[in-house]
């Protein structure tokens, strides 16, 4: 069987990835405790245009400012390319300081795929409470501005496609990560949310910005449909108030 284009594009992702982490392997010595892929190369859904490549880091005290500028050094080293596509969470022994919000954590729990570790460390799991403050903090609040200027704009530009595709995808994530708790791959979420009427929200439009995304497409078919992000924020938002309202 033919592999499709992002498969064999995430193999090619890990493959960098495991390059990568045998430099850090030698750059952080025993300081280094484990290295792992999160995100789409590890709880799938990956696209060879759309997809970050995420890695976590896990080191004794965390990365100073240098240590964590010098990784990404590391990363050009192996492929200019991907290392533009390449996002570093990283935390100390404790899992107390750096990059690894609560919805990542529970990724690195579920999914982790692990490319070089010394010790297992296992925090503790983010309960549902702590992903859903995390989740109407910034993260809400950048897809809500964001939805905002895009259904505002006149014009799509092209390095806007996928900050776009996923501002009409984001509802999905969020919607999921919000009643279990748990990191999902957009394909994932989409389907569990299909089974789940959410009064206000479009599913078939996010139905539709799957489908450009497992397409590789450029969005520009879906940009008539710009106005409908602010409903979209209004639906989600509406859920956020009644969950407060019932654990009132």
């Amino acid at each position: 069987m033919t592999a499709s284009p992002d498969d064999v594009a995430a193999q090619a992702a890990r493959d960098f990835a495991r390059a990568v982490a045998a430099r850090w392997q030698v750059r952080l010595g025993n300081d280094l405790l484990g290295v792992y892929l999160i995100g789409s190369l590890a709880h799938g859904g990956f696209s060879r245009r759309y997809s970050d490549l995420d890695v976590a880091v896990v080191t004794e005290a965390g990365l100073a400012p240098a240590a964590f500028d010098a990784l990404h050094a590391d990363a050009r080293a192996a492929s200019t390319e991907l290392a533009g596509k390449l996002s570093i969470f990283w935390t100390d022994r404790s899992f107390s300081a750096g990059r690894f919000p609560p919805l990542d954590r529970a990724d690195y729990l579920d999914y982790g795929v692990t490319l070089i570790e010394r010790e297992r460390v296992v925090p503790s799991r983010p309960g549902l409470t702590e992903v859903r403050a995390y989740l109407c903090g910034k993260p809400f609040a950048a897809w809500k501005q964001g939805a905002a200027q895009f259904a505002a704009a006149e014009t799509l530009e092209p390095r806007s496609h996928k900050a776009y595709l996923r501002a009409h995808l984001y509802p999905a994530r969020f919607v999921y990560s919000f009643m279990t708790g748990r990191m999902a791959s957009n394909d994932a979420a989409v389907a569990w949310l299909a089974d789940r009427a959410l009064p206000g929200l479009d599913l078939a439009l996010i139905a539709r910005a799957l489908d450009c995304r497992r397409a590789a497409a450029d969005p520009d078919g879906l940009f008539a449909a710009r106005t409908a992000l602010p409903r979209q924020v209004a639906a989600c938002a509406a859920l956020v108030r009644e969950s407060e309202a019932e654990e009132a």
